[in-house]
């Protein structure tokens, strides 16, 4: 028997440098189990991530659709750069066919602020996410929509150095908290300043190392309401599709 639109599950997969994450959603986004994790293997090559993936939702109740979030720049499916996970390892790798293969599900990949995006949106405006975790992601959105993606984090914010650099996992441990906090009050102004967003974002495991007060427009997000995405990219492709179907409908 077919099922329903609303009957619809999906895999939703946050593949990260330290953790790949994982949990169920319904067609509306919500969680239809607590997301569950694996640390990120080492090398972290698309056959062991692959396995990793495998490993983490074998014990995961059925699913129709798997959406996953990637830390790289992601077109059409394929990955193009992977600079937390190996660049040499992925360029090029359409990862979308690969997990269609292994786990025998229709699949999408988006890099991974994207995802987030789409999950903690309020669809208004120009809207902006962020990621601090390994490294730096970001994403834009116009009333809910995804804008095209630009690896923000490989600009330099200083010469030879990048925003992956200045303010990614590795400095803040070599920095210390104290001066990360400090980079991070003069990204967030250059932030504004160049983007002029409605709200902007903030997701990642370092948000949680903020020690200043944010403005009214600037909000924490989880790990868990970013994963919700995963919901919203089936949703998206089905209303795409329905208007070009439409389209293509001849008129009388």
């Amino acid at each position: 028997m077919k099922k329903t639109p609303s009957q619809l599950r999906v895999l939703s997969i946050d593949i990260g440098g330290s953790h790949i994450k994982a949990t169920i959603l319904n067609k509306k986004g919500d969680l239809k189990m607590e997301y569950d994790k694996i640390p990120t293997p080492a090398p972290a090559n698309p056959d062991n991530v692959i396995k990793a993936i495998n490993t983490l939702v074998k014990d995961f109740p059925a699913y129709d659709k798997i959406s996953v979030g990637f830390p790289g720049y992601v077109k059409n499916g394929v990955v193009k750069t992977a600079p937390n996970l190996g660049t040499d390892y992925w360029a090029d790798v359409d990862l979308s066919k690969k997990l269609e293969k292994a786990l025998g599900k229709p699949a999408q990949v988006v890099n991974d602020a994207d995802m987030q995006g789409l999950g903690v949106v309020a669809g208004k405006g120009l809207e902006m996410v962020i990621t601090l975790g390994t490294g730096f992601g970001t994403a834009l959105l116009m009333d809910g929509h995804l804008l095209p993606h630009f690896e923000l984090a490989h600009l330099p914010i200083k010469e030879g150095i990048t925003y992956d650099n200045y303010i990614g996992e590795k400095a803040l441990e070599k920095e210390g908290k104290e001066k990360w906090n400090k980079r991070m009050k003069k990204v967030f102004k250059i932030l504004k300043t160049v983007f002029n967003y409605d709200t902007l974002y903030i997701g990642g495991g370092n948000s949680d190392e903020l020690t200043f007060k944010l403005d009214k427009n600037m909000k924490i997000v989880t790990n868990a309401d970013g994963i919700k995405g995963g919901a919203r990219l089936w949703r998206d492709d089905e209303s795409e599709s329905k208007t070009k179907r439409k389209l293509a409908t001849p008129t009388e």
